[in-house]
């Protein structure tokens, strides 16, 4: 039976968490609740889990050229299962490889080329610039002549934006859509989301996946992740010595003083 009110003690409890033996005897009489288990054995888990699928992956979208580079690094079979599966996906890409250039398009043939060429699959549209000024619309036309050849998959088209839809303002351009399966699935108006005038192709993968038109894993993707992530490195390494050849002059001045 529970002790009156007026008899009741307060027990003093510092940290209920703590592994004391007082709270042992607490924890006993069930006057704190037990302890809840240490989160430490499962991220452990996590971590060893991550690296043994970051180990078993790590020829995951590296292609034929790369492969070869690892031959005296990396078990024969093993490199073979990736060489025999880039080679499937090179054939798979090249059969998939309808388009390849950018299809400049009028209004007239917009809903054949667009709309209803969407049903096999994303089309992707560049709303252009009338005006030669417009320093956006001339980068993303580039981009998307480089995106079209490398992705001969995908559907590049490109109108201009008051000949497509009459009366679009000029300042909207350029802007980016995407059909797919007749409809409007994704539309961007100017680069001002995308980086502006230094968005680059590692933008337009994003966009591919977003929309569905590439995988996450496409090994073209990865190669260029990969390379930024190398050029990053190599910046940050150069950045590196050169902070450190500075430290090293003011070391020096400061030993005249």
């Amino acid at each position: 039976m529970a002790a009156p009110l007026d008899q009741r003690v307060n027990v003093p409890i510092d940290d209920p968490n703590a592994d004391t033996e007082w709270n042992d005897i607490l924890r006993k009489h069930k006057i704190i609740p037990e302890k809840p288990p240490s989160p430490t054995p499962l991220i452990e888990e996590a971590i060893l889990e991550g690296r043994r699928l970051a180990h078993e992956n790590r020829l995951e979208g590296k292609d034929l050229d790369e492969l070869d580079e690892l031959e005296d690094l990396e078990d024969e079979n093993f490199l073979e299962k990736y060489r025999q599966q880039r080679v499937q996906e090179l054939a798979s890409l090249t059969k998939k490889s309808l388009h390849g250039t950018v299809y400049p398009i009028s209004k007239p043939d917009y809903s054949r080329e667009v709309t209803e060429a969407s049903v096999h699959g994303p089309v992707l549209v560049n709303l252009t610039s009338g005006l030669g000024t417009n320093i956006e619309s001339r980068v993303l036309s580039e981009l998307w002549r480089t995106a079209a050849a490398e992705f001969g998959e995908v559907k590049f088209c490109e109108i201009r934006g008051d000949m497509a839809i009459e009366g679009y303002p000029d300042r909207n351009c350029p802007t980016i859509l995407v059909y797919h399966k007749g409809d409007i699935v994704e539309q961007v108006v100017t680069l001002m989301t995308l980086g502006g005038v230094r968005m680059g192709m590692a933008q337009i993968d994003s966009l591919l996946i977003k929309v569905g038109a590439l995988k996450e894993n496409d090994m073209r993707v990865m190669k260029r992740r990969r390379n930024a992530e190398d050029a990053e490195e190599e910046r940050r390494e150069k950045g590196g010595i050169r902070g450190s050849k500075k430290t090293t002059i003011e070391d020096d001045d400061d030993d005249w003083d």
